[in-house]
């Protein structure tokens, strides 16, 4: 089974990367499935029912989020509608929305669990016991990928470290810039600390780059903003999996940087 994992849509250019590049990422990897992080993509904070409808219709299979969740209020009308939209499942008992979905691929079938950090993150539960319940319940499931949305590079190690052997892969996003860190754990879970976004190629993480440098020169507070001209970039990683026991064969990165040729890692 082979996934392609898309990192973190920022704003308009990213959600112009998805329609004019995911076409061609599946023509030359051909996936069995497609998972985005989609948790910017609408103005940079937060996702829309239109959105939404839009990425899944271009053929992404499932849709993670993370802190930026409920920054658009209108999420509240429709998260528990989409079973294939998915917030962070350490958040606490009664927030809407699901925290894992599964995704029928022919005979088999792939589940995509969301978790988040908590170092320099909100207050949520901690990310390591809600693993540890979500796959008590998920026994019999062999081909799992975890979106670690998280700050640090240490709290996703760790985690790829406490999961090795549980579940197919551990993907971080959130930071926005992809690491070059790619491997497969002893026990056969694929690793990445972040797998990068998409969006802007000539902002700051997706951000204007002129209101970020004026942020850090002035020290004032500023708004930031999406940077919604110049050229784009996708980052992505492909994982192989054994259809058979779900451990990770092959993991690499994926980037396409503006109109240049696809950068596989």
């Amino acid at each position: 089974m082979r996934v392609l994992m898309i990192g973190d849509i920022v704003g308009s250019l990213g959600r112009t990367a998805i329609q004019t590049h995911l076409n061609r990422l599946k023509r030359a990897y051909k996936p069995d499935v497609t998972v985005a992080n989609g948790e910017n993509a609408a103005g940079g904070r937060g996702i829309t029912r239109e959105i939404v409808r839009s990425l899944l219709k271009q053929g992404v299979d499932c849709i993670t989020l993370g802190n930026h969740a409920w920054d658009r209020r209108e999420i509240f009308d429709f998260i528990d509608e989409e079973p294939r939209l998915v917030r962070p499942a350490n958040y606490p008992e009664g927030t809407p929305g699901q925290g894992y979905t599964v995704i029928p691929v022919g005979k088999e079938s792939l589940t995509v669990i969301n978790l988040m950090g908590r170092t320099f993150m909100p207050p949520v539960e901690c990310p390591f016991r809600t693993a540890d319940a979500l796959l008590a319940n998920l026994s019999g499931k062999t081909h799992i990928v975890v979106d670690f949305h998280a700050e640090t590079t240490s709290e996703k190690q760790a985690m790829g470290w406490y999961l090795d052997g549980r579940v197919s892969a551990v993907i971080g996003t959130h930071t926005h810039v992809q690491t070059a860190d790619e491997r497969i754990l002893p026990g056969g879970t694929a690793y990445l600390s972040d797998v990068g976004m998409t969006g802007a190629y000539d902002g700051v993480l997706g951000m204007s780059r002129d209101l970020v440098l004026k942020k850090f020169l002035t020290q004032l507070p500023v708004r930031l903003e999406v940077e919604k001209t110049g050229g784009m970039q996708v980052n992505a990683v492909v994982i192989d999996l054994d259809r058979t026991n779900g451990k990770a064969r092959k993991i690499r990165r994926v980037r396409i940087d503006d109109d240049q040729p696809l950068l596989d890692g």
